[in-house]
């Protein structure tokens, strides 16, 4: 004789069935302090990503008993913030820790179907200008559109034990290509690149070069390091500079591009999943790069309300597996023209 199989959900051992929605916590009935100590945002920040995000997570379920799109937010930043699926996590807002992972999912996957909506280019022409203003205003370099730079972050080991996730330091990663403005607003975010590929590479075929090589942005350029190519709209360093001009025009490049390193630390100070203190992503590739994005959607939403993470509380070092670099030649020439330009009309 057949005997049936109970399917058995957690949540609803723990919680009984009763109305569709559980609201097992409550944002009002705690502090702001306590949010932010939990959740890494205040409450009006919250209510702006429930009211952003609470349609999609609202999704018609088979389910009796759904989780709400407030509970669901809550997990996520519990798991963005901290790094880990802590059991008092899940207690704390009455929520198992599948039902956390599950909420990860749903949130990381409704922010980055609105990346474009918060990371992109300013299009007209004011706010191009105000951009190029504010980098000028840091150390006097002129035509800046933006810092590039990429940064690695450590996930698992791919099941198919993919090689090209293995850097230069032997552990697996993402190579991380962005962009960030004079405040650190994140302009550009492709956070999908095998950790194998060295940065130059990385540029070279992303979605970033071939925007700045066929649409507009004929009179700016972005600032690189030296892991990258000189071109027309990229300008690098000076490899041995030797007269005033060349050792100013590398010390103005230097405190401009500087702007993404702090962006960098910062994110990973804010996002601590990001930072490798509680270990790796435990994700494949794609979905850890979904969470790589989503916190940095996240990062942008926050600069827009006011909640700037360059004053967030040093939280100690933070280890991140960095790529060592050749000093990359170019041999274009009409980017070597420009930049000897720009020597002589801003540096001499």
């Amino acid at each position: 004789m057949a005997v049936p199989i109970a399917v058995l959900d957690c949540d609803l051992l723990l919680y009984g069935r009763g109305h569709r929605t559980l609201d097992r916590f409550k944002l009002e009935d705690v502090t702001d302090e306590y949010l932010v100590s939990t959740y890494g945002f205040p409450r009006q920040f919250i209510y702006y990503l429930v009211d952003l995000l609470g349609a999609t997570l609202s999704r018609p379920t088979q389910r009796s008993r759904a989780i709400s799109p407030e509970t669901q937010i809550l997990a996520a930043l519990g798991f963005y913030t901290s790094g880990s699926f802590q059991t008092r996590m899940g207690d704390a807002i009455g929520i198992s820790q599948a039902s956390m992972s599950r909420c990860v999912a749903n949130v990381t996957e409704a922010l980055v179907e609105r990346a474009s909506q918060f990371i992109h280019f300013p299009e007209d022409e004011a706010t191009v200008q105000s951009l190029k203003d504010d980098f000028y205003g840091l150390a006097g370099m002129p035509g800046v559109l933006g810092v590039v730079d990429c940064t690695h972050v450590a996930i698992k080991a791919p099941n198919a034990e993919d090689l090209s996730y293995v850097n230069r330091k032997g552990l697996h990663s993402l190579n991380c290509l962005m962009v960030c403005d004079a405040r650190g607003v994140l302009l550009s975010a492709e956070t999908h690149w095998p950790g194998s590929l060295p940065d130059c590479t990385v540029l070279e075929q992303a979605a970033l070069t071939s925007q700045f090589e066929t649409e507009l942005h004929k009179d700016g350029w972005l600032l690189g390091d030296s892991s990258f190519l000189l071109r027309t709209w990229l300008m690098t360093p000076l490899h041995i500079p030797e007269t005033p001009a060349e050792y100013r025009y590398n010390m103005a490049h230097s405190a401009t591009h500087n702007v993404i390193e702090r962006t960098f630390r910062t994110i990973r100070s804010r996002f601590r999943c990001l930072d490798g203190s509680k270990g790796t992503l435990q994700y494949s590739p794609e979905k850890s790069s979904h969470i790589i994005l989503a916190c940095c959607v996240l990062h942008n939403i926050s600069l827009e309300h006011g909640l700037d993470v360059w004053s967030l509380p040093a939280t100690g070092p933070v280890e991140q597996p960095e790529e060592e670099y050749e000093q990359m030649e170019s041999v274009d020439s009409e980017a070597c023209r420009i930049r000897q330009e720009l020597l002589l009309t801003h540096f001499s």
